[in-house]
């Protein structure tokens, strides 16, 4: 009998056209335990703009919204690091009170490093005028997003278009480190990476084609 009605519901379906299906419940996707949410999602707590990096680095710096900030443990201390591209007039102005270092690591490997005097250079550039970037060293538990971070740097002169982060092979040890595709018609790749004390320069070739 119970066979006999379902048969006669099946066929009344068929005969109205009807089709039954099952519908899935979409999954909010959740950040894996243990694991800091992106620097700019919601879920973070903290929005990487204006105000966290003058919070950080002085009322002298603006984000540039032109760039993607960078998130990579660029100290190789276990701890979530941030690299926010910014521009700033004078980057020495507030070095004291905001204690984070200035490093030219791009001049500095062609032999004058001190940004005592490559600020004063310029660039040529218009568009990369007073570009810089902003690092924060994380401090647990809050990593980059710590009121005290663990350091603080602005590299500037680095005449960078386009960054990324990945590794570079250091001796036997491979390290997290900015990758920068630079301006100019060779097309110069280079690297920035953390030597334990400050950011150092390497080019990694121009572009073959």
């Amino acid at each position: 009998m119970r066979s006999r009605s379902l048969f006669f519901t099946l066929a009344l379906c068929a005969s109205l056209g009807l089709i039954c299906q099952a519908q899935e419940v979409p999954v909010t996707p959740q950040t894996p335990a243990g694991q800091p949410a992106p620097a700019d999602t919601p879920h973070s707590g903290t929005a990487v703009d204006n105000a966290f990096v003058q919070k950080q680095f002085g009322s002298e710096f603006t984000v540039d919204s032109g760039y993607q900030s960078l998130t990579a443990d660029l100290d190789g201390d276990g701890v979530e690091d941030i690299v926010i591209v910014a521009r700033v007039k004078n980057p020495l102005a507030d070095q004291a009170e905001f204690s984070y270092r200035v490093l030219d690591p791009y001049n500095g490997f062609f032999g004058v490093g001190d940004p005592r005097i490559t600020t004063q250079f310029g660039a040529t550039d218009p568009a990369q005028r007073g570009l810089v970037m902003c690092i924060i060293h994380g401090a647990s538990p809050d990593a980059w997003r710590s009121a005290q971070p663990k350091a603080k740097f602005v590299i500037i002169n680095l005449p960078f278009q386009r960054i990324a982060a990945k590794h570079i092979q250091l001796r036997k040890k491979k390290v997290a480190a900015i990758y920068a595709e630079e301006t100019g018609g060779d097309q110069m790749t280079s690297v920035i990476y953390f030597d334990g004390k400050k950011y150092k320069y390497q080019p990694m070739g121009a572009n073959m084609q």
